[in-house]
């Protein structure tokens, strides 16, 4: 992990034995349509770093997740309503849920059949699932959420903190307060309502549609519209100061603020604006409906966390990690890698984005910035040249330095390769060709030939692929 963490850190132990026993992957050929020849799903995508993650034989278009949380007791009550595609015939198909006691479960709102394996829960509805239906499993379970430990001892998962809990999902998190297909390839809208006991908030993704007090308790009810990946999916309850706002451009804006962390949410507002602007001009049109912040109160976390439109800060940000959460809503939440593997597509992208932010307010050029990395005297620097940034050799160096540092300086090498005008061009088109999907670094590599004109085979092959330090640039 870089020195000042600007994302998520390694993954969960728990993700040591997710890794371990290899899944067989997607579904190689699809059935007959119909329910002929109807086959269990797949319990994990085939993804090379988290085999077991994800599921196999349909595709969610939505997530409908109704949430009751009492703090004092650690007592979680939810309802997730799924909808989604059968992209093949389905006689039965898996969910990934860690913990938690499911109570009941219904496939097209009749009830079906549960079995749990580790984090798996299988579901088996009545009649089997024609390839190419759509269909809805709802699920209702409840229990104490899981914070899982990864070998660093950082934390992700279901999260206490002082006066409330907080849902951190990358990579695997997610799954231990919803039920859901828990990899970034299956992107879908959510629509997330929480209830607290009255004088607590709870801040989740997108705009919040509605706010209620009955009997002593609060509903919030918060949509996203866009789709999400499940990792960048939150839930933050505690006790904020809230500040809604628009940015220049009129994009609403809610950035909610732990009282200890600051005199309210003072000045941050106008940072996000003026970061969001930036950013704006410099990688084109916003992706989201809404954007803000949450500054929680959570020192022993140790990372802060690109949650969609309203990223996550165990404590209150300094500008760079501001900058670099904020263009992870560009590089990653709107245009999110289709494998684990791709991470440098994220890491890279924003880190890349604090040398420019940099570089266009009286600091660093990137070119000065780019040298402190290579000759490592920058604070971030340490361990960057470990293993090849799009080639992470294990589940848990996935969010290593070199996946960030060393991601930073391969697009630096492209932008001195191929000239400031064909560089931002690449990044622009980039952002358009795949908003709001999944993309691949082959795809990049690809956009910056046909972009450039160059074979860049060579540029790619040593700085993105290459093992160890390259020569003197």
């Amino acid at each position: 992990m870089p020195a000042r963490p600007s994302s998520r850190a390694l993954p969960g132990a728990l993700l040591l034995v997710l890794c371990a026993a290899c899944s067989g992957g997607a579904d190689a050929q699809d059935p007959p349509a119909g329910g002929h020849g109807a086959t269990a799903g797949a319990a994990g995508v085939g993804d090379t770093l988290f085999p077991k993650l994800g599921n196999g034989g349909y595709d969610v278009t939505g997530y409908r997740l109704t949430l009751d949380y009492t703090p004092d007791s650690r007592h979680l009550k939810g309802t997730a309503r799924i909808t989604a595609r059968a992209t093949r015939a389905l006689s039965s198909f898996h969910l990934d849920l860690a913990g938690l006691r499911v109570r009941k479960a219904t496939v097209n709102d009749r009830p079906a059949r549960t079995a749990r394996g580790g984090t798996e829960l299988t579901l088996t509805p009545a009649a089997a699932l024609p390839r190419g239906r759509t269909f809805t499993a709802t699920v209702v379970y409840d229990g104490a959420p899981k914070t899982l430990t990864d070998p660093d001892g950082s934390k992700e998962g279901w999260i206490e903190t002082d006066d409330g809990a907080v849902g951190l999902g990358e990579p695997t998190g997610s799954m231990t307060w919803f039920p859901g297909n828990n990899h970034p390839s299956d992107k879908a809208t959510y629509d997330i309502a929480v209830t607290v006991p009255k004088g607590l908030t709870a801040v989740s993704n997108g705009e919040l549609k509605r706010q209620e007090t009955n009997g002593g308790r609060t509903t919030f009810q918060w949509h996203t519209g866009e789709p999400m990946a499940g990792y960048l999916a939150t839930v933050a309850i505690g006790r904020f100061d809230v500040q809604t706002t628009t940015t220049g451009d009129g994009i609403p804006q809610y950035v909610a603020v732990d009282p200890t962390e600051t005199d309210g949410p003072g000045h941050l507002p106008d940072q996000v604006t003026d970061v969001i602007d930036w950013e704006t001009r410099t990688f084109g049109p916003y992706p989201f409906s809404s954007t803000g912040l949450i500054v929680d109160h959570l020192p022993d976390l140790g990372y802060a966390l690109e949650t969609q439109t309203k990223p996550y800060f165990d404590g209150a940000p300094d500008e760079a990690l501001i900058v670099h959460e904020l263009a992870h809503q560009w590089f990653g939440d709107s245009v999110t890698p289709r494998a684990w593997k791709d991470m440098w597509l994220n890491e890279g992208f924003a880190t890349y984005a604090e040398w420019l932010w940099e570089e266009d307010h009286d600091g660093r050029t990137a070119q000065e910035i780019f040298d402190d990395f290579y000759d490592g005297t920058d604070d971030e620097s340490d361990g960057i040249w470990d293993f090849p940034p799009a080639a992470p050799p294990t589940a848990r160096r996935v969010s290593d330095p070199p996946v960030y540092g060393r991601g930073a300086m391969v697009l630096h090498k492209l932008r001195r390769t191929v000239g400031d005008k064909t560089f931002f061009t690449i990044l622009r088109t980039w952002l358009k060709d795949h908003r709001h999907a999944n993309a691949d670094t082959r795809r990049f590599i690809a956009l910056c030939e046909r972009k450039s004109g160059k074979d860049l085979g060579h540029l790619f092959e040593v700085w993105l692929y290459g093992d160890g330090k390259p020569k003197k640039p």
